[in-house]
């Protein structure tokens, strides 16, 4: 299983919004020119994010985005789940009407732990555990 480019793509605008944001808002041509994200996808990327609450825009000349919330109220499923859909290593693992095996299927119940177990871990990440990894990096690619 891969994750997408909406999704890594996404966390990575987050995570530069984070950022760059202060009293200001933070334009998505500048988030492009930072992250080597075409400013097109990023205007993809944006628009279920705003319209979920996670950024807010502000109009005008001085305009630009901003976090709707908090870094630590961002959590990391809630944001793979509007860029990406429900993260299934299988598709009967949320549905299993989508294969006639499935009640019996001797590897559906792993495929549905360990699915489990990764919407569990992403849960428990939010922006702010991004924030602070990429901290760290910095620190280290400074300092080391």
């Amino acid at each position: 299983m891969k994750i997408s480019t909406r999704s890594r793509y996404g966390l990575r605008l987050l995570v530069d919004l984070a950022e760059h944001s202060g009293k200001d808002p933070v334009k998505l041509k500048d988030i492009s020119q930072r992250q080597g994200i075409s400013l097109n996808y990023l205007r993809q990327l944006i628009m279920p994010l705003e319209s979920n609450n996670i950024v807010r825009s502000i109009r005008g000349n001085r305009g630009g985005y901003l976090l709707g919330k908090k870094p630590e109220e961002i959590n990391l499923l809630n944001i793979m789940n509007l860029l990406e859909g429900p993260i299934d290593l299988v598709e009967c693992v949320h549905n299993k009407n989508l294969c006639p095996k499935s009640n019996s299927c001797p590897t559906r119940k792993v495929w549905v732990d360990i699915s489990e177990k990764m919407e569990q871990s992403l849960a428990h990440k939010s922006l702010k555990d991004l924030l602070e990894n990429n901290e760290l990096s910095t620190q280290y690619r400074i300092g080391g």
